[in-house]
């Protein structure tokens, strides 16, 4: 969610904070600050929105020094403010922090006697800082035993009055790396922040502590141990984030999906047959227990059906923020799978942790492989689909989706429950996947019309039955997150149960129905919406153009596909028509208001 970046540099580091954070922005956020230690004296400046307004502030307000930190903060304790701005400052420390304390409140009471100026639970961390370094302590005594004394999960950045040379950096539960350059060091929540300041970073571990100098790092872990954490190089593509001449980053992710999956298909079926590691082996398990949040949690919605279908293997599905909460029991040989596009959501990090040691194995989907989530997996796959800007997730979700394919089928195989040449011809299909996503591109102009209608409207209903659900799911989940639009999804053969009150002239409804076995039943659904005067946007493929069209407002006909392949294709119409109402409405596609691209925080 929020951003941090520090840098002890060779020097003036306020411009490279600001492009540093520019980096993070997709993650999302409504404030941003840098401060900076020079000639001794600490100092920052902040602003609130967009990083141009803190640009500007530094413009009129300029801020020297060689040693900095940089925040970009989205708002969790405390409106969007100047005040509640990050870094807080108090005393002779200022601090950046991601993440969400939990005893701010009870802290905040023991420190009344200090000024409070914002209302963040940040701000008890440097009062309580500067409180410790008040009494006399040094500034790495005074941070370790504010740390003591903090609960929930954070990532901090420490600069201090009088040390020029000198960073504390922590985390518990939130990311948080160090980087090396020549002559300078530097820290970051992400990677990507990092790129084009060094190739070599090092991820702390959870409860570790760093303290940092242009010469040297230390760090200390959970039990106040000096310890070594290892080197790890960033790829050079890490470094380019670029529109390569798309108006948006959703634009250009929704464009490159037929090439994500040609990769994902590369690593994961190389030979036409499904191609995981050894350590995969579903005739160990007679479960599997699936967990993940927002659009990650319709990809495991959607791979239900096929492990139960494909495998043979029954399959739970859980909303992360809920999983750990009902204590859920979890029986023998079974398999524990997070999917997490940025390998950082809390709450499925939470759950991946309940899972150790009850799980017969613990493993995870992730796009970032030096993730804390792939850390601490037994087994990571990586999706393979690139660096993601985008706040709503596109090209993530259809390389999530494939590899889920290729894994029920692999879990297929192993278990019996499906021949080797069905498995072949299931992969055959997947392989047409890239040239009818290709087609389906072709079709954005008609989408981008069709979107123009359901921008107007206040409401909109998706449907969609057996794999399509899921679709539905994600299509709704899509137009809220970039148009505002409320939106809702259903199993369509749960119309009549109650939905189908909301039905009248104003409301669109988007049907998801490719020719499949259960084709006619959604029909039958999508004619009782045509029947109370419901304006109908049929999603299908040409047999169904044939079969129901009549009676629709509109009809979409997508390439022939199977159970499999579907919702992999129908993501992008999906995907099209949200991003085609935003467009209409003119809101932020890339960075939809109030949203944030990494959620660390519960």
């Amino acid at each position: 969610m929020c951003g941090i970046v520090g840098i002890l540099g060779s020097h003036e580091v306020a411009p490279t904070l600001v492009e540093a954070l520019k980096r993070l922005e997709y993650r999302g956020y409504d404030s941003a600050g840098i401060a900076t230690v020079q000639d001794g004296a600490l100092d920052r400046r902040r602003a609130v929105g967009k990083l141009v307004n803190l640009s500007d502030e530094l413009v009129h307000h300029p801020l020297a020094g060689k040693a900095g930190i940089g925040h970009t903060r989205w708002a969790t304790h405390g409106a969007p403010s100047v005040a509640n701005a990050h870094p807080h400052q108090s005393g002779r420390v200022a601090v950046v922090h991601n993440g969400i304390i939990e005893n701010f409140r009870a802290l905040r009471a023991e420190l009344a006697a200090q000024n409070f100026e914002s209302e963040t639970d940040t701000e008890t961390v440097s009062q309580l800082c500067a409180a410790y370094l008040a009494e006399g302590l040094a500034p790495l005594e005074a941070v370790m035993k504010t740390l003591s004394r903090l609960e929930g999960a954070f990532a901090l950045c420490f600069l201090f009055e009088g040390e020029d040379d000198l960073m504390i950096a922590a985390r518990k539960g939130s990311p948080l790396a160090i980087g090396y350059g020549e002559g300078e060091v530097y820290v970051g929540s992400d990677a990507i922040a990092l790129a084009p300041l060094t190739h070599e970073v090092t991820y702390l571990e959870e409860g570790d502590c760093a303290v940092l100098s242009r010469a040297h790092v230390q760090i200390f872990d959970a039990t106040g141990a000096s310890t070594n954490r290892p080197v790890t190089r960033i790829e050079q593509g890490a470094a380019v984030i670029d529109k390569a001449g798309y108006k948006h980053f959703m634009a250009k992710e929704i464009h490159e999906q037929p090439q994500t999956i040609t990769d994902a298909l590369a690593r994961y079926a190389p030979k036409g047959s499904p191609s995981f590691p050894e350590a995969l082996d579903f005739t160990r398990f007679d479960r599997v227990v699936m967990v993940a949040c927002g659009t990650g949690y319709y990809s495991c919605l959607t791979a239900k059906y096929w492990f139960e279908q494909v495998a043979g293997l029954p399959c739970d599905v859980d909303i992360a923020s809920e999983f750990r909460y009902r204590e859920p029991p979890v029986a023998p040989r079974t398999l524990a799978l997070f999917v997490s596009q940025s390998g950082e959501t809390a709450d499925t990090l939470a759950a991946l942790r309940y899972m150790r040691g009850r799980a017969d194995m613990v493993a995870s989907l992730v796009n970032v492989g030096t993730s804390s989530i792939a850390r601490e997996s037994d087994l990571a796959l990586a999706i393979l689909a690139g660096v993601e800007v985008s706040v709503a997730s596109t090209k993530a979700y259809v390389n999530q989706l494939t590899i889920l394919a290729l894994m029920a089928l692999h879990a297929g195989a192993q278990r019996h429950a499906i021949s080797p040449a069905q498995v072949k011809a299931q992969i055959s299909d997947l392989t047409k996947l890239p040239e009818q996503m290709r087609q389906v591109l072709t079709l954005e102009g008609e989408i981008a019309d069709l979107a123009e209608g359901l921008s107007a409207a206040k409401s909109a209903l998706f449907l969609g039955r057996g794999v399509m659900y899921a679709t539905a799911l994600e299509a709704a989940l899509k137009l809220k997150e970039l148009s505002y639009i409320h939106a809702e999804a259903y199993a369509s053969g749960e119309l009549k149960h109650g939905p189908i009150a909301l039905i009248d002239r104003s409301l669109p409804v988007v049907v998801f129905a490719p020719h499949d076995a259960l084709f006619d039943k959604t029909i039958s659904n999508m004619q009782e919406v045509m029947a109370r005067h419901g304006q109908v946007t049929l999603i299908t493929d040409e047999a169904g153009r044939k079969a129901a069209a009549e009676g629709t407002s509109a009809t979409l006909a997508l390439p022939a596909t199977t159970p499999l392949t579907a919702p992999i294709l129908y993501a992008l119409p999906a995907q099209l028509l949200a991003y085609h109402s935003a467009m209409a409405k003119g809101t932020d596609v890339d960075q939809p208001r109030n949203l944030a691209k990494s959620v660390t925080v519960e």
